[in-house]
């Protein structure tokens, strides 16, 4: 039997404009999405047929059944390329979902594109009808590690120039926020797009355009989940910490630092003070 190992880092939207609201309800959207080294681990085992096994500290409430968007994603693979074989798949959960952080399609997004190697058959493109279904931050994922312009539905992807080397700070304070909810108390649906993404930013020039950027999500979140704001004042109260944000519809927010030492030390100092929140460092990958 092969088996493939791979990790899904955590997507991180440095950035969320909220351009429109189409005749559909779907809502667009113009966003800077990284890509963070904190991971959900998953392996993949050729075998008759598809079947998930999920652990790991966030895997209460995870599904491992059909309504599990790996299976999924892996079901939508094995139609589309007519594969006679299966896969045992296992995920490792040390993600929090419904955490603003793409964990389910970057769960997603990696799932594809094992299996297309293990059973040896053309992985599916971004924009193929069988990826935007499975979600708008599944094309977006298919592109990590790479910084991405994501824009519409999440179905417009454009290349971004290189982000600079840096570090980042991811914290939740143990609520979880609902998507749709969210955009539900967003009042202002058309709202400006992002300024364009310099080339060759610095670290401090990066950071300087993040704070000039918005997440139009963030006062819908805060309404939502006060406890968003106390992770907020968390991290901007840390010195070593440059900018601060919040990503998706939350609740995780961020903090960059230049180096993965000071994402160390910020997060220890965090996570001694509030033992109940998630805290995880990570390079921006």
């Amino acid at each position: 039997m092969a088996t493939i190992k791979a990790d899904a880092p955590a997507k991180l939207n440095l950035t969320l404009h909220v351009t429109g609201q189409r005749a559909d309800g779907y809502h667009t959207l113009d966003s800077l999405v990284g890509f963070v080294g904190v991971f959900d681990k998953l392996t993949a085992t050729t075998a008759n047929d598809l079947q998930l096994t999920v652990s790991g500290p966030f895997s209460h409430g995870v599904p491992s059944d059909g309504g599990n968007i790996i299976l999924r994603a892996a079901h939508a693979l094995r139609v589309a390329r007519d594969v006679s074989l299966g896969a045992h798949l296992t995920l490792e959960k040390h993600l929090p979902h419904a955490a603003g952080i793409g964990s389910g399609s970057s769960d997603a997004a990696l799932t594809l594109a094992m299996l297309a190697q293990l059973w040896n058959v053309a992985p599916f493109h971004p924009n193929d009808p069988e990826v935007i279904a499975l979600g708008a931050d599944v094309p977006v994922c298919l592109h990590a590690p790479d910084p991405i312009r994501m824009m519409g539905i999440g179905e417009q992807i454009f290349a971004s120039p290189s982000l600079p080397d840096c570090a980042i700070v991811l914290v939740n304070p143990n609520v979880r926020v609902p998507t749709s909810g969210i955009f539900d108390k967003l009042h202002v649906k058309q709202n400006p797009s992002m300024d364009g993404i310099p080339k060759g930013m610095s670290y401090d020039r990066f950071c300087a355009w993040l704070a000039a950027q918005r997440n139009d999500l963030m006062a819908p979140a805060l309404a939502c989940a006060p406890e968003i704001s106390d992770a907020i004042l968390a991290l901007k109260r840390m010195p070593l910490v440059t900018h601060v944000g919040m990503s998706g519809s939350g609740a995780t927010c961020y903090g960059i630092v230049r180096t993965m030492a000071h994402a160390r030390q910020v997060a220890r100092a965090i996570q001694v003070s509030h033992m109940d929140w998630w805290v995880a460092p990570g390079a921006l990958l």
